[in-house]
């Protein structure tokens, strides 16, 4: 029994030791997952994130750009229509596209045309009145007259209609006239249709020297392209292949004269 007691005792003394380590390691491991992470361990996790917080590389993309869009719109006849040219050769269709070369690329324009061939100016009240039109135009044109001169109409009724087709204008026009231009009727006496008429002539200009004087009165922008128009049995280019109404070239001398008032209308 001697012998074996310090046996006994060494066998313990291990089993003790043994014990106390196992216990160590279970709460060094326990204090381990317990613990909060270290200032170090938060930078690195923030390093290895998805990279989606903070990160504003994508803000550009979001943010939209302020489109501006100016609406024009173009009351008239055969003259605004453009008959006997293309689609894109009338003068209000030239003018849409040079007002395009003035503007930055955030800007955009809307054309709107009511015309027809053969219209009076009674011609073109009505078709106004049938049309669902919204009174926030930037830009009205007016040209109208030649038919009531063509058909013989009293000049009389010139003088009751244009004026209202001209109050129409400034209230679609949201009640601007500063956004309303008249321009003059073309001189058809000077095509091969009309042979230098006189009578067409003088007549005409009876129109315009009262859409003028109407114009002036009332503060309203009036725009003369008939000296243009009577230029074209020398320049036969001017005329259209009809040879009646304006040529993709003579609308296009409109437009230079008609472009700068526009432009000021618009970034007024």
């Amino acid at each position: 029994m001697k012998n074996k007691t310090p046996i006994f005792i060494l066998l313990f003394s291990l089993l003790f030791t043994c014990n106390v380590n196992e216990n160590r390691i279970d709460i060094i491991e326990q204090i381990e997952e317990e613990s909060p992470p270290t200032d170090t361990e938060e930078e690195n996790d923030d390093n290895n994130g998805d990279g989606n917080e903070g990160d504003d590389s994508d803000d550009g993309d979001d943010q939209e750009q302020t489109q501006i869009t100016y609406k024009i719109l173009a009351l008239g006849d055969s003259y605004t229509i453009g008959a006997s040219v293309c689609d894109t050769c009338r003068f209000p269709e030239q003018l849409k596209d040079s007002l395009v070369t003035k503007f930055e690329s955030d800007t955009s324009f809307e054309l709107k045309v009511i015309a027809r061939t053969g219209w009076t100016t009674t011609s073109l009240i009505n078709a106004i009145d049938n049309e669902n039109i919204v009174n926030d135009y930037n830009l009205v044109s007016l040209l109208i007259g030649v038919n009531n001169q063509y058909q013989g109409k009293p000049f009389s009724l010139y003088e009751t209609e244009f004026p209202e087709l001209v109050n129409t204008a400034i209230s679609i026009a949201a009640n601007r006239k500063s956004k309303v231009l008249v321009i003059s009727i073309p001189d058809y006496a000077y095509t091969p249709f009309g042979r230098g008429n006189p009578i067409i002539s003088a007549e005409i200009d009876t129109y315009n020297t009262f859409a003028k004087n109407y114009c002036t009165e009332n503060n309203i922008s009036y725009i003369n392209i008939t000296d243009i128009t009577r230029m074209g049995l020398e320049n036969t280019a001017l005329v259209a292949s009809d040879g009646l109404h304006p040529s993709k070239l003579a609308y296009s001398k409109f437009v230079e004269r008609i472009l700068p008032v526009a432009l000021d209308k618009l970034k007024d």
